[in-house]
């Protein structure tokens, strides 16, 4: 992996000076403009695909997500040959409990791939969501205020970290750059994902609350009562 060698901030040291008064330092902060992470990322094996650009309008990021979804569909094996009436009730299975979901018509292509995206207008522009469709491509639109359902914030959190800590980029095409790189050295030894929401919380402690049988796997909700020995029953015991 690429990665630009940290630099550590000079040490600087005062003579004369109060006790309690440190040392300055003069700083000037130039702000050259901005840099965007588009990232399309797989949590079951850990895949990322970004690509970095200074502004984000519709015509860049559909361009972008079509292109990625098109040769992640082509990698994908074929789908199998269903009747239109079990293609529309996979595709409808997908939308129960959903309050934004596109609407399903009666000659739907195979259901191929499901993608979780937020709430960004740009996700919801109707030819957007109409060339998903085409491709047999779900949208799933996390709930407003969900920032946490979404994989993609944790993994950009990871790249940026390990791209941009003790660095000091000058340029939005810097930190583009680096960013690139860093993914590139992330997806050649990925660490997949593993959901961890609240709903595995409660699941884990419902485990807890088991009680084990002896070594078969089994268990109980309620513990066994213990039953008293020979001994404990005689008379006196």
């Amino acid at each position: 992996m690429k990665r630009a060698p940290i630099r550590p901030s000079p040490i600087l040291v005062s003579i004369g000076k109060k006790t309690g008064e440190p040392a300055k330092q003069p700083h000037e902060y130039a702000k050259n403009g901005t840099a965007k992470l588009l990232t399309l990322f797989h949590p079951a094996t850990s895949k990322v695909h970004v690509k970095g650009v200074t502004t984000c309008p519709n015509t860049v990021l559909h361009s972008w997500l079509q292109q990625e979804l098109t040769q992640i569909l082509a990698m994908l094996p074929p789908p199998p040959e269903l009747s239109p009436e079990d293609t529309h009730a996979q595709w409808q299975r997908w939308q129960e409990g959903f309050q934004i979901a596109p609407r399903i018509g009666e000659d739907m292509p195979p259901l191929r791939l499901l993608l979780v995206l937020d709430n960004l207008s740009g996700h919801h522009t109707p030819s957007f969501v109409m060339w998903l469709c085409e491709q047999g491509i779900m949208p799933l639109y996390t709930a407003l205020g969900g920032s946490w359902l979404n994989m993609s914030e944790s993994i950009q959190r990871i790249l940026k970290r390990r791209a941009l800590d003790g660095e000091h980029p000058t340029t939005p095409q810097q930190i583009i750059d680096w960013l690139e790189e860093t993914a590139e050295g992330w997806n050649a030894d990925p660490t997949p994902f593993v959901w961890g929401g609240k709903r595995k919380r409660q699941r884990d402690r419902a485990r807890d609350r088991r009680h084990a049988l002896d070594g078969s796997g089994a268990y109980r909700s309620l513990p066994l009562r213990r039953q008293r020995t020979r001994a404990q029953q005689r008379p006196g015991a």
